[in-house]
This record gives structure tokens, C-alpha cells and sequence, in this order.
């Protein structure tokens, strides 16, 4: 009896990316294609009033209501909240969460999928602090301002570091959103996590890590969103060690 052939759903969170969405969906299905692996997109909008969600119907119609997916949700519910809301739709025996600003791009999701084959990992989990990861995009300006004021706290290597340093989670990059999770590792992780926002992707590798679950990692380059802004501010930044503080004290 042959072996069942995986398939991959992509969940992807948006709020104002009418401007990325078409580019990220046909690099996803374009790679997808080329790889020749099964794959579903599923388009989780909470409520964007610059017609995101008008944008992701045209896209079925291009694409096939097989392909892409769309399950909004009327506001900003969180981020965790948006991947559980997608898992639920996602039919694909592994899930891959990844940004929709293009600051991910999917070129790697192949190596992501050969990582996992190679070391019958759990997680793959893509790292800018590996081998040739790293940020790109910024110039010295953005670089500055941007690292200083959110890389350091949210996204880079500040954060990063405290986190290790807290919770010694033997991984690379913790607060990285773009991996591969098995489907039902994923589900038992959900219903272990307490953090909603971007303390989310943090709590996920650490409780996978006291679960049991194997994590591998991929080098992968973060480029700075073209079209948009950005989600980050202050109220993530405190939201983000207020998490933090609460996970250490329950881990």
C-alpha cells in the first residue's frame, strides 16, 4: 500500500496587505509548483478595511478555491489566535506559518521541507542568526532606527538574547515567525500556549523543547516589508516583555 503524500498547508495572517498579498501568493504557488508538493493557502484577514479580503477572492478565482482559502475574521484577534483559527480550516498534514509582507521569502520553503525529511523533525524553524541568515533590506538610516527601537526588543538579536539566556530553549532564533510545524505538533503546542501576540512564537519552541519535540533550523534571510507598515510599536514592545516575564516565571 503506498504512502499517503503530504501535503502543506500555509497560513497567513494579514491586516492591510492588499499591496503583498498577490505577490506572496504567487511566489508561494509558484514554489510549491516547482517542488511538485501538495499545498493549500489559507488567507486568515481579521477585518482589514483597505480590501485585503477583496483582493484574496480574486485571488481564488485565479488560482482555485483548492489552492487558496479565505477564513477571515471580523477584527484583530491576536496572532497565535490567527494560526489556531487557520489550523482549524487547514487540511494538510503539516502546517507552515510565515509572514504575508514578504519579509519571508518562500524560496526556502523547500529546503524547510528537506530539513524536516533529512532529520524527521518536529519544527523547522527558520533562523537569521545561522550560517547566511540574516536581515536585509535596511539601509544604515532604517538600520539604526529599526534595530535600536524594535529589532532589539521584538524582532533581533536583543530579544533573542534574553531569551536565551531566560529560558535556554537550544534554539537559534525565537522570535522568528516563519517554520514548519507537523499538524498535530502544532495542536498540542496551541493548547499549551498562554501568549497571544509575538510573544507566541517564542513560547512555541519552548514548550516544544519541554514536550519533547524535535526542532531543526534553516538559515533564512528577513527582508524589510516594500509595501505597508509595519505592525510593530510601543504596545507590542511592552506587550512583548510583559510575555516574556510571564513565560519565565511559568516555564
Amino acid at each position: 500500500m503506498a504512502a499517503s503524500r503530504d501535503k502543506y498547508s500555509v497560513l497567513l495572517p494579514t491586516y492591510n496587505e492588499r499591496e503583498n498579498l498577490p505577490l506572496i501568493v504567487w511566489l508561494l504557488v509558484r514554489s510549491f509548483e516547482q517542488s511538485g508538493n501538495d499545498f493549500e493557502i489559507i488567507v486568515i484577514d481579521d477585518g482589514s478595511p483597505d480590501g485585503t479580503q477583496e483582493v484574496a477572492e480574486q485571488l481564488i478565482k485565479i488560482y482555485g478555491s483548492d489552492k487558496i482559502l479565505l477564513r477571515p475574521r471580523a477584527k484583530k484577534l491576536g496572532l497565535g489566535t490567527a494560526y489556531i483559527h487557520g489550523m482549524k480550516h487547514a487540511t494538510g498534514n503539516f502546517i507552515i506559518i510565515m509572514d504575508a509582507d514578504l519579509s519571508h521569502h518562500p524560496k526556502f520553503i523547500p529546503e524547510f521541507i528537506r530539513t524536516q525529511k533529512e532529520g524527521n523533525f518536529d519544527i523547522v524553524s527558520g533562523t537569521r542568526y545561522k550560517g547566511n541568515g540574516g536581515v536585509h533590506g535596511w539601509d544604515l538610516k532604517r538600520k539604526l532606527i529599526r534595530l535600536v527601537f524594535h529589532s532589539c526588543f521584538v524582532l533581533g538579536r536583543g530579544a533573542n538574547f534574553l531569551t536565551q539566556v531566560l529560558l535556554r530553549p537550544g534554539a537559534s532564533d525565537l522570535t522568528g515567525s516563519f517554520r514548519l510545524y507537523r499538524k498535530d505538533v502544532l495542536e498540542k503546542l496551541v493548547e499549551k500556549c498562554v501568549s497571544k501576540g509575538y510573544v507566541f512564537q517564542m513560547e512555541m519552541i519552548v514548550r516544544a523543547r519541554q514536550l519533547g519535540f524535535s526542532v531543526g533550523e534553516v538559515p533564512i534571510s528577513f527582508v524589510d516589508r516594500v509595501y505597508g507598515e509595519s505592525k510593530l510599536g510601543g504596545n507590542e514592545i511592552v506587550s512583548f516583555v510583559k510575555g516574556l516575564l510571564t513565560l519565565f516565571a511559568t516555564t
